[in-house]
């Protein structure tokens, strides 16, 4: 077996002087390494966001560290038992289910407005307008019918399946009707753009979390300051600061300085830095490795001409040595990824195909699908047309640019030229995703909730276009009539045996498919001050930002 070699880009940390008093963090200071593309609940699929507005704004349902959803916004889970929901006929015959949700006493808005009904009313008429480019959220998850308002506090979601889990409604936010709606209403194809998240985003009217966005820095900070209408939980600080450090090492070099408190886990450190850094923490500190259902792979553009052949992708995968990658880099933490599902999650299949590393393998299977031999090492059709194309990833992450240059030197051995061509994650996200603009690969990692079905980047429907104002997350473009099959009876059969057969189904044609590479499956690292108390990793994809209230300043 050839040998991997891996560039590791060595970074010197200085230790910091002693930890503060407890009593003087009154302004937590969060480091994190990305900044958000937008900061609309609604708009976009970035990690960062979602981590920020945890502390803003919430779903109305969500999972905890133990991986039970519960309410946030919400009083109670409708279930038939509890008679909150019920089995209903829509208008065109279809079964359907009616649930019923109550919003939580004292819920206002940062500008002393309640949040009613009504508000999760409008942001059900900005998700299912074709024109306003939604992306992401359990509008695409779930068929829903229609959301009602029920006096003041209450609404009824129709659901147009009989969905399994259909209480769970985790991307679903409110939006306020009362700054926002005309706006919306105006001209729904410009909303995104003209919502007042994008023109006004420390209006506090926007937010209804403990915290309210105070000051926004574009690309660099945001402070959050105490919502004074919250009237839950009193959260420790006055205020927070989020400061965005795209590179690994600055960003660790300014926990240890002392110019931030903590790394935010979920959007800090890569694995590497953090084994790394744990060694030169002060005194005191606590180190949490937290596997996560967190899929590192790459979406591959299905339109390309290179790689919509599947004998090319399979050589790609046979052509990775993914294993040398997670050993020396990882410390073998960081297992190989087999598909779109993670070992922990319960309807993790690990009997479908794999791709272990067979260069010999890879080289035979370009062969077969044309592509030979060239004077220069990279192999060329008929035509001549080189087998090259590009790769990205989000620029200033030191670890993924160090498994691009593996990627790429391993590829460069069967006759693949990779041009590395990375990007801000911001445009990378907000633009180059979302319309589809990559020529080649791009490398991210998507971070799940349990058993969630992958409909919004699985699902034909979901492949963004201008046609559906770039709505849905199915980036690879990947449509086959089977899978969309499978996606939607995931969605109504529920009895355990059937339904697990329907999660294996997906899982081998995903394997066979290949609209993604997959790479491995993450840990992310929490590094918690000796004076912070109170964070608990999830390990999903609700951020454990949704329960800052819990957090406390100890001595």
């Amino acid at each position: 077996m050839a040998k991997i070699f891996i560039l590791v880009l060595a970074a010197v940390f200085f230790r910091s002087t002693a930890p503060a008093r407890a009593a003087d963090h009154r302004d937590l200071k969060i480091g994190i390494s990305q900044y958000p593309a937008t900061l609309h609940p609604m708009f976009g699929s970035m990690m960062a966001k979602d981590y920020i507005l945890g502390m803003a704004q919430r779903p109305v349902t969500a999972y905890d560290a133990n991986w039970r959803r519960v309410c946030l916004m919400c009083v109670q889970l409708p279930t038939f038992q509890n008679g909150l929901a019920r089995k209903i006929v829509l208008k065109n015959g279809k079964k359907g289910i009616a649930a019923t949700y109550t919003i939580k006493p004292g819920i206002t808005w940062g500008d002393g407005v309640p949040v009613t009904a009504q508000d999760i009313v409008f942001a059900w008429q900005v998700g299912k307008n074709p024109v306003s480019g939604v992306a992401d959220g359990d509008f695409f998850a779930k068929d829903i019918a229609s959301v009602t308002a029920v006096g003041k506090k209450t609404f009824v979601i129709d659901f147009a399946k009989r969905d399994c889990d259909f209480a769970s409604i985790d991307d679903f936010y409110a939006l306020p009707a009362h700054l926002d709606q005309k706006i919306f209403e105006k001209n729904p194809a410009a909303y995104r753009h003209r919502s007042l998240y994008s023109i006004d985003p420390t209006n506090p009217g926007l937010y209804w979390g403990p915290y309210v966005i105070a000051r926004v820095q574009p690309g660099v900070r945001l402070v959050l300051k105490r919502n004074p209408y919250w009237r839950g939980k009193k959260p420790a600080f006055d205020t927070v600061t989020v400061k965005t450090i795209e590179n690994g090492a600055a960003l660790a070099a300014n926990l240890l300085s002392g110019d931030i408190d903590y790394i935010a886990g979920e959007m800090g450190l890569t694995l590497d830095q953090a084994l790394a850094l744990r060694h030169r923490l002060p005194a005191g500190y606590k180190t949490v490795f937290k596997p996560g259902l967190i899929y590192e792979h790459i979406d591959i553009n299905l339109d390309s001409p290179i790689l919509k052949d599947l004998r090319v992708r399979q050589a790609l995968m046979y052509g990775m040595n993914r294993a040398a990658i997670n050993a020396s880099l990882f410390a073998g933490k960081q297992p190989v990824a087999v598909s779109f599902v993670n070992p922990l999650d319960t309807v993790y299949d690990a009997n479908v195909k794999r791709y272990p590393y067979d260069p010999a393998k890879a080289k035979q299977l370009l062969a077969a699908a044309g592509w030979k031999e060239g004077g220069d090492g990279i192999r060329e059709n008929k035509a001549g047309q080189k087998l090259s194309f590009t790769l990205a990833t989000t620029a200033g992450n030191d670890e993924r640019a160090v498994i691009e240059q593996a990627i790429q030197s391993d590829w460069q051995k069967i006759g693949v030229r990779a041009v590395i061509a990375n990007q801000m994650p911001r445009v990378l996200f907000g633009q180059t995703l979302r319309k589809r603009s990559f020529t080649g690969g791009v490398m991210y990692a998507w971070i799940s909730a349990p058993r969630e079905i992958p409909k919004t980047t699985l699902y034909s429907s979901m492949i963004p276009s201008a046609k559906n104002s770039y709505s849905g997350q199915n980036y690879p473009g990947y449509s086959n009539k089977k899978a969309d099959h499978i996606i939607d009876q995931l969605q109504t059969v529920c009895a355990p045996k059937a339904n697990q057969d329907l999660w294996n189904a997906l899982q081998t044609l995903y394997v066979r498919d290949l609209p993604a590479l997959p790479l491995y499956y993450s840990v992310n690292s929490f590094f918690i001050p000796p004076w912070l108390s109170g964070i608990v990793p999830t390990g999903d994809e609700d951020p454990t930002t949704l329960w800052i209230e819990d957090w406390r300043v100890t001595s």
